[in-house]
């Protein structure tokens, strides 16, 4: 006690390890001849639970238990009998070994126990910072954590994050922690003469740690100073900076590092709330186009919801667009045509639909697949478009019928012209050519005034029939056509085919205008095929060809009036008016007609008809 060591004193094994535990111990002398059968096992358990603690085996035999000292690393061993100065000198030497074990190890283990737990602490910042750009939209929140970050995980006084005015050439404070309020509003800092100008020139960070305040072309007295740049691509917008004014303290490459990660996040969270600023911006005015467009707009997703309807579409379906918008189509709007154009989407897109509302107005409905969006339909008003072609129609039967009477002199005056006298052969030519053209014309006109009576809807008689024998008819009629071209023509006509409620003389018009189209078209040698089948109690007639196929351009126009292809050569006879004839009368008949074409392959032309009965009646048309 003398020397300043304090000691407790255990008589047996249980004592021993009670005082190990509750006495921070650093050395323990052990006789040999402890109270336990077996001294070295409890001195094993002992250095076991407590490895740092030294020992001091006390033996008359030293040499006997030498080898087991060693291997339980015991410090030294005694002879009894003890003298003081010896145990003071073994005290001495260990307390030696301990000082130089934590000089060497164990304080070296401390500091990088405690750097580590300082880098962990500085990760787990750096992460809550990066969380916060990816989960919030405030940009000054981002910010100012990012400030706050620099100057928590390098112990600096203060810190601010300035960005480039372009318009003034100047940094001024975005964001800061520990400044005063009125140096934050009024601090302008110009960039041609400071060290921060020179980090936003040249893009690489800086730092700066002297002793005593000194004005190092910062505009404000530092101790030290880190400033590391806020990069956007290859552009620099500005600095985050972190520094020492009134106190000594010194900055590390670690902090540098650590300051730079956080420069690097702002930047991310300022080009992150400029995108979205653009986004937005892009967002509402395209919003303000599609809402004041005079077209009707409407998207839905890939489940038939809506996603955004304009206003003009919700004047024409007469519906609440604010209120549509997550709503199914088909619990808002209740136009069967459109429906059914919704239903086959996206697998089939109107090009140039037509639909007409209670009110009398008609609209042109388009359709377009949007990736991972949906569907978008457009509706444009050709209201005056249907009352101009009205127009006319009419102007064009009442000229037509108007030229049925001096065509038919025409032609009688030239089938006398051989009665009153000889013809020459080159009159008898002329009066050929004037015969042709008079049968020309008249095939037009007596085609227009069929077209206006099928417009007019005079043909008003419908009865059931089975499509199959029209059809076939109508094959029969064309084959001599094909067989002069050398052309396959075959059928593929279905047994026991539904009624349909419809005018056979119409029916057997629309398949021989098919029929008759595929056989103008289709080279010499070519194929047409014609089928008809029932599908989900519709009736489908298609007629197929190899021939040149139709132009993508000219195809939402093929039934039109007068319209002929682009590629049709102009030697090849024609009106323009047979595919407009198929589709008026398909239209009377609430069916639908398209064509599906590629150039060089072939067109096929395909009709639908409801169906009225499971069978047709065995009638013949």
């Amino acid at each position: 006690m003398p020397a300043g060591y304090q000691h407790v004193v255990a008589e047996n094994g249980a004592d021993l390890s009670l005082l190990a535990e509750k006495h921070a111990a650093d050395i323990l002398v052990l006789d040999v001849n402890f109270g336990e059968p077996d001294p070295f096992a409890a001195l094993a358990r002992i250095h076991k639970r407590h490895p740092l603690l030294s020992t001091i085996l006390l033996s008359s035999r030293p040499e006997q238990v030498a080898l087991r000292s060693l291997r339980l690393g015991v410090a030294d061993i005694l002879k009894p009998p003890l003298r003081t100065s010896d145990l003071l000198r073994s005290l001495r030497y260990i307390q030696e070994e301990r000082a130089l074990v934590e000089n060497k190890v164990i304080l070296p283990l401390k500091r990088d126990t405690r750097s580590l737990k300082q880098r962990a602490q500085a990760f787990q910042k750096l992460a809550e910072v990066g969380q916060m750009i990816t989960g919030s939209l405030s940009l000054d929140q981002v910010l100012k954590a990012a400030v706050d970050a620099a100057v928590s995980l390098t112990d600096a006084q203060e810190g601010s994050l300035l960005l480039l005015d372009e318009q003034t050439g100047e940094l001024y404070v975005r964001a800061e922690r520990n400044l005063d309020d009125h140096f934050t509003k009024t601090f302008r800092l110009r960039v041609d003469d400071s060290l921060a100008g020179k980090v936003l020139a040249t893009g690489e960070p800086l730092l700066i740690s002297r002793q005593g305040p000194q004005k190092i072309k910062t505009a404000y007295l530092v101790h030290s100073l880190i400033y590391a740049p806020l990069r956007i691509g290859e552009k620099v917008i500005g600095v985050l900076g972190v520094d020492h004014r009134d106190q000594v303290g010194d900055f590390t490459q670690e902090h540098l590092l650590l300051v730079s990660a956080l420069a690097d996040f702002a930047a991310i969270a300022i080009q992150n709330a400029h995108l979205y600023a653009t986004t937005e911006a892009e967002r509402d005015k395209l919003n303000t186009i599609l809402t004041s467009v005079r077209d009707g707009v409407l998207v839905m997703d890939n489940e038939k919801r809506i996603i955004f309807i304009n206003a003009m579409a919700a004047e024409i379906f007469n519906i609440n667009g604010q209120q549509a918008v997550g709503e199914h189509v088909s619990r808002l709007i209740y136009h069967d045509t459109f429906l059914s154009l919704v239903e086959n989407a996206p697998q089939q897109l109107p090009e140039q639909e037509e639909i007409h509302t209670l009110d009398g107005r008609f609209f042109s409905v388009q359709g377009a697949d949007i990736p991972r969006v949906g569907v978008a339909f457009t509706l444009h008003d050709i209201t005056h478009l249907k009352e101009l072609d009205r127009l006319k129609s009419e102007f064009v039967n009442t000229v037509s019928h108007d030229l049925r009477s001096p065509l038919t002199a025409i032609m009688g005056y030239t089938e006398l012209l051989g009665r009153i006298g000889p013809l020459t052969e080159q009159q008898q030519i002329f009066v050929e050519r004037v015969q042709n053209s008079v049968a020309n014309i008249t095939a037009l006109v007596n085609q227009l005034l069929d077209l206006g009576r099928i417009e007019a809807g005079f043909d008003t008689h419908k009865e059931l029939i089975d499509i199959g024998p029209v059809v076939r008819f109508a094959v029969d009629s064309m084959q001599l056509q094909a067989e002069e071209k050398s052309q396959d023509l075959v059928t593929h006509i279905e047994q026991e085919l539904p009624a349909i409620m419809a005018n056979p003389a119409r029916i057997q018009q629309v398949a021989e205008n098919l029929i008759g189209n595929a056989i103008k078209y289709t080279p010499s040698g070519g194929r047409i095929e014609v089928r008809v089948y029932s599908e989900e109690h519709q009736i489908i007639l298609q007629v197929s060809d190899n021939g040149p196929g139709i132009p993508s351009p000219d195809q939402p126009y093929v039934f039109d009036k007068f319209y002929r292809g682009s590629n049709v050569a102009e030697e090849t006879s024609g009106t323009g008016l047979g595919l407009a004839i198929v589709k008026s009368i398909v239209e009377a008949h609430n069916g639908r007609v398209w064509v599906e074409s590629k150039l060089g392959e072939g067109s096929t032309f395909t009709v639908v008809f409801p169906s009225e009965l499971p069978y047709a009646p065995n009638t013949p048309p």
